[in-house]
Order: structure tokens, then sequence, then C-alpha cells
């Protein structure tokens, strides 16, 4: 299906932008990660990437043409698909006029104190809906500079830093740490030393928001009559409390409680006019008289559950991971090896000095260069073809927190075993300080997911599309084998690959993973 790209908001002033620059024209390729347009923005002139796969199917704004942020930019999809309809929708006029309208209507309802910019959740991928504010480097009563780094935001992508492009004092904080919220929402105001935004940031945050969508659903009937099955669901979704009904709470506190199950109406706040802060949370017990009367008394204990919201990383994770399940046609090749040899390969090269490696590292280095004698496992499936990749780019799925994330070892097969060790301890260090960039966690062609350190035997991995196959890698244990007629100790290690039917045929991966035996079984042939 065709996904229409639309015009980023580059940076938290962006209004509209210019395409400097088109890297990619109608009918050509487009794989994910590639720049598609140079877009000047009113700052500076950035590259644009893509975030999907397929054939630049149309041009929405020529070079040297500029349109404002969400206007259509570009088309991407099946080559040769059809985009009429999407073309013929149109939708300019209607939302010309209804913005138009809004702010004519909405222009008065907050007065932006002299001075003061406010500053929004930006857009930082065509894809991100939210952002979640990882760190704050600067706090209020901060002074800072255009060019000073604010807080790194994570996006469904990534964690990246966000710079100012304004210069005053940290007036406002309006996303704190570790808090998810909309693009385009209230992230920070900054404006001159001492300057009162209390006031501002009261009507911004409440009323503002209940009146936006009241106006907006107002305009838009008059605008177009069929907006209105547009616009009830947004109304629907952006409930709004009456003044008296608002509960004053901390965002410390309003977390403790979805934690803890609280239901905060029955919480008797303690702070400056009645806020309810963390303590109340931490000492609230249920009264006796509410517990029966809902018919919660339980005397012999109580139930008890916490509810954690989804990341950007998880929701991200969740939806690759559900396409990719029930897209790809998975097969599963499952093998053990015998790791004798390897297990005194590895206590012998880590006697040299200043050297330690890992069965992971060893691994890592048999696939890479299995997969350089065997481009069809290397390879990946888009839409229009299969692409058999000659250079190996392994991924390596890395445990963090918040799930999973897969930085790439570049040319895999050319690493020695030293680097290979080196390259993934990095790795996996940043990516638990959430520091990868976006190159350092894309355009793998293999993946590989090792548990055999939490103790898993085997296991089954879902491919990470759009690669053809992923290795599941299991423990070395030691248990009883027959060589040689007898039963005899030994260590052996169970390994699972996914294969994309659709890329890889059994025949194919059974031949790969026979190749890989050999370098695994016999690893001195590794440094051949």
């Amino acid at each position: 299906m065709a996904e229409i790209i639309t015009m980023p908001r580059l940076s938290d002033t962006m209004e509209e932008g210019t395409v400097a620059t088109w890297l990619k024209k109608v009918g050509d390729a487009v794989s994910e990660g590639d720049i598609l347009a140079e877009i000047e923005t009113d700052k500076a002139t950035m590259e644009f990437e893509s975030f999907h796969e397929g054939t630049l199917l149309h041009i929405g704004i020529q070079e040297g043409e500029a349109a404002k942020v969400d206007s259509l930019l570009a088309i991407i999809g099946k080559k040769g698909e059809d985009v009429s309809a999407l073309l013929n929708q149109n939708p300019k006029t209607t939302v010309k006029a209804t913005e138009e309208a809004v702010e004519v209507k909405t222009s008065n309802a907050v007065e932006t104190p002299q001075g003061v910019v406010v500053i929004t959740m930006p857009r930082l991928s065509d894809t991100m809906e939210e952002g979640t504010v990882a760190t704050w480097i600067k706090k209020v009563g901060d002074a800072v500079k255009e060019g000073d780094i604010l807080a790194e935001i994570e996006t469904d992508k990534a964690t990246m830093e966000f710079e100012s492009f304004n210069q005053g004092t940290l007036l406002h904080v309006g996303i704190h740490e570790g808090e998810s919220a909309k693009v385009d929402a209230l992230l920070a105001i900054i404006g001159p030393k001492g300057t009162d935004v209390s006031g501002f940031v009261k009507n911004y945050s409440g009323s503002t928001t209940a009146q936006s969508v009241e106006v907006a659903k107002e305009v838009v009937t008059e605008v177009v009559p069929a907006a209105k099955e547009i616009i009830a669901p947004v109304a629907a979704a952006s409930p709004v409390k009456n003044s008296s009904d608002r509960i004053f709470i901390s965002p410390l506190a309003k977390k403790m409680a979805q934690e803890k199950g609280v239901d905060l109406g029955q919480v008797i706040g303690s702070g400056e006019h009645g806020r309810i802060i963390k303590r109340d949370i931490e000492n609230y017990v249920p009264s006796a008289s509410f517990a029966h009367s809902t018919g919660l008394f339980v005397p012999a204990g109580v139930e008890q559950s916490e509810s954690t919201p989804n990341s950007p990383m998880r929701k991200a994770i969740a939806k690759r991971l559900s396409q990719s399940k029930f897209s790809a046609p998975h097969y599963y090749l499952n093998v053990e090896f015998d790791m004798d040899n390897a297990v005194a390969f590895r206590a012998q090269f880590n006697t040299l000095p200043n050297t330690k490696i890992s069965f992971n590292d060893m691994v890592i280095k048999a696939v890479a260069l299995s997969l350089k004698q065997h481009p069809q496992v290397n390879g990946q499936w888009f839409d229009d073809r299969i692409q058999r990749n000659h250079h190996v780019h392994v991924g390596v799925a890395v445990a963090v927190e918040d799930g999973l994330i897969v930085p790439v070892l570049r040319f895999a097969n050319e690493q020695s075993l030293l680097q290979i060790n080196v390259s993934v301890k990095d790795y996996a260090q940043r990516a638990l300080q959430k520091k990868l960039n976006q190159q350092e966690i894309e355009g793998s062609t293999f993946t590989v997911s090792n548990l055999g350190m939490f103790g898993i035997e085997s296991f089954t991995s879902i491919i990470n599309q759009p690669n053809g196959a992923i290795l599941s890698v299991g423990a070395i244990v030691q248990k009883p084998v027959v060589k040689n007629g007898a039963v005899v100790p030994g260590y052996v290690m169970k390994l699972t690959m996914a294969c994309d039917h659709r890329v890889v045929d059994g025949a194919t991966g059974a031949q790969f993973l026979q190749t890989l035996r050999g370098f695994v079984e016999n690893p001195v042939t590794m440094l051949v």
C-alpha cells in the first residue's frame, strides 16, 4: 500500500520548508535510510531520509518550491501502483481554509508574553507521532544559547539530541523526563530571565486544548460538512473537564498513582492549593467505607497490578515484529553443533595478552564468513524484488530496558575476532545508554540473537525485515554424546534459523548451516 510522505517539521520553529534538491526521482527504487531530498528550513538545509521501502511514485513539491509542514511531499509504494485516488483527494484547499479560520478564531485565545518563545515537541522523522523526553540537558532557570542541546528525545526510531534555535532563559518545562507527548505538544518555554509565564502555561495547557478542539470542529464543519466524520474521533479522544472537576497533581505523583492503581478521586492533596504530591500517594490508604461501597473490601488480601505506558521503542518493536510475523512466511531449521573444539579454541585464544573473546564473537564471525559464501541467505525481500547482498552487515540483537535494539556490524566478514569483540561490547554499552545513532542501527543484512548467556538452550526468533533470515543461538551445555561408537561427555550448542520462505528455500538454508557448522566446529579455519 502506498505511503504518503509529508513535509516534516525539522525544527521546533519550522512552519514551512523548501525542497532544495531531490536526490531521488519518480520511478527510482527507495530503500529505508536513503536520502530522498535536501530540505531548507528556517535554520539550515538538512538531508531528509526515507523510513519506507518501495518506488518513488509521486513528487508533490518540486525543487525550489516551498510548502507548509505536513503538506504532501511525496508518495512511495509498489512499482506501478495507482495513486490517483490519493492525489484526487486534494485536501489542500480544505486544510488551508480550516487553518486560516482556526487561526482567526483562536488568535486571541492565549496571549504570548513579550519575548517569550514556545518550544513544541518536534517531529524528528516522518513516521513520528509522539516523543519521550529521555533527558533534560538544561533545567529551568538555565541560560540557553542558540545551538545548545536542550534535551534528548526518544522517537520511534532512535534517541536524538534536540537543540535550541533560540536564546534566553529556560522558563518552563512542559514534558518531564520519562514522559511522552504528541508532536506539537508544549515542550518548553524560553524567554527573558524572570518572565512570569505561569498564567500563560495554565491557559496554554488547559483551556486552549479544549478550545482548539471546539473551534476546529466548528470551523471544519462550516468548511466541509463531511468533515464531521473526521473531527468526531478527535473530539472524543480529547476529553475536557470542567475546572471544578480538575485534579491538580504533580507528574511524579500521577506516575506513582498509575503504577499503584490509586483512584485519584479518593486522594486528598497536601500540596499548595490542594495539589496531590508524592507523599500523598505514598501515604494513601483506601477507606473502609469506600472499599465496602465499591465492593472492593477484601480482608484477606489485595489484588495489585501496575501499568507502564508503552514507550516509542516498545510501540515500534510491536509494529515491526507484528508486520514481520504476519507477512513473512516463517519456517525454522534446527541444528546441534559439536562445541568441543570451539571450547578448547577459545580457552587457548584467551591466553594471549590483552585478549578475550566470547563464543558469541566466534558465532558472529562464522556467520559472516558463511554469508559471504551464501548470498541467498544474505538476501532481503522487497515488494518488487529480492536483493541478494554481497556485503555482509550482521545485526546483533541487544536487550535494553525498553525492549530490543539491533546494532549493525558492517562488513563483519572482514573483521577479526578481536575487532568483533570490541565492536559488540561498545554497541551493547551504548545501546543501554541510548547513545547509538541512526546509522548504527540500520542496514543489517542478517541478524544474530543469542540467549545462551541466559541459559536458554533453544528458541526461535522473528525475522528482522527486510532480512531473509535470523539465527537464534542457544547455550553451550555438556551432555553425553556418541563419538566413534562410544558415549562420552561433550559440549553441544543448539541453533535455530528462522527463514523467510520468499527469500530462502529450505535446501538453501540447510547448505548455509552446513557451511556454518564447518567454521564453528573447526574455528581455526576462521583464522585462515
